[in-house]
């Protein structure tokens, strides 16, 4: 087991007088409810607080977010496993996912995954061989080196595959997508979903409800984990309602921006 975040954020519960540690993977297969939170920050601060929160997960936003390879290795570095990581890598290429799946994360969210072959190139990248095709270097992820075989011999099993659900396509090909072995869920990300349908940002437009409804529908009929952003708490408690189970509550700057309103309107 390597020294990064690969094994955050478990659990223990008894089993015939032992005890039984349950990955963030195992839990997201057996669909218990993981809430998270959006960082987009370079901020280690920001994580040191989320984890004391008590959040179950980190979706860590190299995407869109300020976070560079180095910021999210001091995250991670900071959480220290007390709370599971999952970095959205920019694209979904090679290079990008080796180098999040190296830093020792739980694992990727890839963006913008539209049909199952772009999906299959999401796991074949997650997984060394003869599995995949993750090339293999000393990293933090296996203790720089000090515990490399022990690290090689459970990622494949142990690291996270998430697969984005953003656009109109992939709503239409959600059922092959689900198929594909090695992704262990979907997350759907509604403001590009809704801007592919040319409603951008009308997350309640009947069109757009009705794609994020495919989805979860697929999802369920196959009892396959899957995940949405949602703003704010009221948002989540009806995602979780719904059956989502790996759901991202807001983000730092939009956590900090409402709360700073709520200062400033109170006091003018």
């Amino acid at each position: 087991m390597g020294i990064g975040c690969a094994s955050s954020n478990e659990l223990c519960r008894p089993k015939g007088g032992s005890t039984v540690t349950l990955s963030f993977k195992e839990r997201l297969q057996r669909r218990d409810r993981l809430i998270g939170t959006v960082l987009t920050l370079p901020i280690t601060e920001l994580a040191e607080i989320c984890c004391d929160a008590g959040f179950d997960w980190l979706f860590l936003d190299m995407e869109h977010g300020l976070l560079g390879v180095p910021d999210v290795q001091r995250i991670c570095q900071v959480v220290a496993g007390r709370c599971a990581c999952l970095v959205r890598v920019p694209a979904n290429e090679d290079v990008w996912i080796k180098k999040a799946l190296d830093i020792g994360v739980t694992g990727i969210i890839v963006p913008l995954v539209n049909t199952p072959q772009e999906a299959a190139k999401s796991v074949l990248h997650s997984k060394y061989p003869p599995e995949g095709a993750r090339s293999v270097g000393i990293t933090r992820a296996h203790g720089y080196g000090a515990s490399f075989q022990a690290y090689v011999e459970i990622a494949n099993r142990q690291t996270v595959v998430v697969v984005q659900v953003e656009h109109i396509e992939s709503v239409h090909n959600i059922d092959t997508i689900l198929e594909i072995a090695g992704v262990d869920a979907v997350f759907v990300g509604p403001y590009d979903l809704s801007a592919s349908l040319g409603k951008t940002g009308q997350l309640t437009h009947p069109e757009v409800q009705a794609a994020v409804a495919r989805v979860q529908s697929a999802c369920v009929d196959k009892h396959f984990p899957a995940g949405i952003f949602a703003g704010e708490s009221n948002a989540a408690k009806v995602a979780l309602e719904a059956g989502y189970t790996l759901v991202a509550v807001g983000m730092d700057i939009m956590l900090f921006s409402s709360v700073a309103r709520q200062v400033v309107a109170a006091l003018k």
